[in-house]
């Protein structure tokens, strides 16, 4: 699908890839609000079904806007394909369902979403799957706990909430010379930012719902790859349980992709010069932030990545009570746990994202009392720091 776009620059892939006009000539992709297909013939019905005739079958599987959403997004990604699913959560599953069996072996970040360390330790595990967690910038850690049954290494870079970066090279050699495939989620970061194929990944998910939408309005993720292992063992997952993107919030991604290149780059603009600011600031213990050079993986950061990206966490003196405090105290920020919104989000992941986890995994990953995590939106910088500065003032 990609080789038709391959001399355009990823701006223009963002904008024109995927959308074939239909008979009514239309400039913008429509939305194919149907949940069936006519066919021509019974013959023409068997060999869809059969998959000897390419073709649309059912919206579970197979929707033109839909379509559209994952050869765009796998264009950007610079993969063979795209399978787009009902949010971040169906995609990460429908990677385990589509590609492990009982006794297979999972190695995994540590500095992972909290929802994915239950589904690896809560529900996998009922499958006979298990999973082993380490330090996501520990590569001794992670070459330790491989085993003859290791199938996937899943991480996030960068991490969340501590926006840690992995070599992605490294560990994509480290699993292939073990016979197993990388997944990285690259949610924080988008294809805009970072390219985990292109440095040896295997697959990539993302949460749609963050920065691909980028307003905060539909839920959906998405796996890339290549056209085998995606293609047709995820696909075939997805063909029949069916976690499936709806047509609306496709289109809805659809507009986010557009401007998913300068959203990156206001959003990395801001969050580097409030990550700045709040360097500064008495009261905060530390500031992470990829951008800052004192962040441990500075370096690697901007190897890898075309700019540090949009989030920054920090740490208050004074625990959970100031944590809470300062929170309470903005006015311009939303309280919310999601992030990647025009809109600059605020929440404390202890007692949030990372809620879920007993006091010895968020210890384990870094998950103190004090620490907040500021998805910064594209709002006026100083309107940002001024809000942040009156709850400072009050911890």
């Amino acid at each position: 699908m990609k080789s038709t776009y391959d001399e355009w620059a990823q701006a223009t892939r963002a904008v024109r890839t995927g959308h074939e006009h239909t008979a009514e000539n239309e400039n913008s992709e429509p939305i194919f609000a149907t949940s069936s297909y006519v066919f021509e013939s019974a013959r023409q019905a068997a060999a869809r079904f059969s998959g000897d005739e390419p073709g649309n079958i059912y919206s579970r599987f197979t929707n033109p806007t839909v379509r559209i959403f994952e050869e765009r997004l796998a264009a950007l990604e610079d993969g063979e394909s795209c399978i787009a699913t009902a949010s971040g959560m169906s995609a990460i599953l429908a990677i385990c369902m589509g590609l492990l069996q009982a006794g297979d072996h999972i190695i995994s970040s540590r500095s992972i979403f909290g929802t994915s360390v239950v589904l690896f330790t809560k529900y996998l595990s009922k499958l006979g799957i298990d999973t082993s967690f380490v330090s996501l910038t520990d590569i001794s850690a992670w070459e330790a706990a491989i085993r003859p049954e290791t199938r996937l290494l899943f991480l996030e870079t960068p991490s969340n909430p501590l926006t840690e970066i992995a070599d992605i090279q490294v560990l994509a050699d480290l699993a292939h010379a073990n016979g197993c495939l990388l997944v990285v989620d690259n949610c924080f970061c988008t294809p805009v930012l970072q390219k985990p194929l292109g440095m040896g990944a295997d697959l990539v998910v993302h949460s749609a719902t963050k920065y691909l939408d980028g307003q905060g309005r539909c839920v959906g993720g998405a796996v890339v790859g290549d056209s085998k292992i995606v293609g047709e063992e995820v696909f075939g997952f997805l063909r029949s349980a069916g976690p499936t993107m709806s047509p609306f919030n496709a289109w809805v991604f659809l507009k986010g992709l557009e401007t998913l290149k300068i959203r990156m780059e206001a959003h990395s603009r801001n969050a580097m010069a409030l990550a700045a600011w709040l360097y500064e600031q008495p009261s905060i213990l530390r500031v992470h932030y990829p951008g800052l050079e004192d962040h441990p993986q500075y370096s690697l950061a901007r190897r890898q990545q075309k700019a540090a990206g949009g989030v920054v966490s920090f740490e208050v003196k004074g625990g959970r009570e100031q944590a809470w405090k300062l929170i309470d105290s903005t006015r311009l920020l939303s309280i919310t746990a999601n992030l990647g919104d025009t809109k600059t989000t605020i929440t404390h992941p202890a007692t949030t994202t990372h809620g879920r986890l007993s006091e010895q995994e968020k210890a384990l990953a870094g998950i103190s009392e004090g620490l907040i995590r500021v998805a910064v939106g594209l709002e006026d910088i100083h309107d940002l720091t001024n809000d942040l500065a009156l709850g400072l003032e009050r911890t």
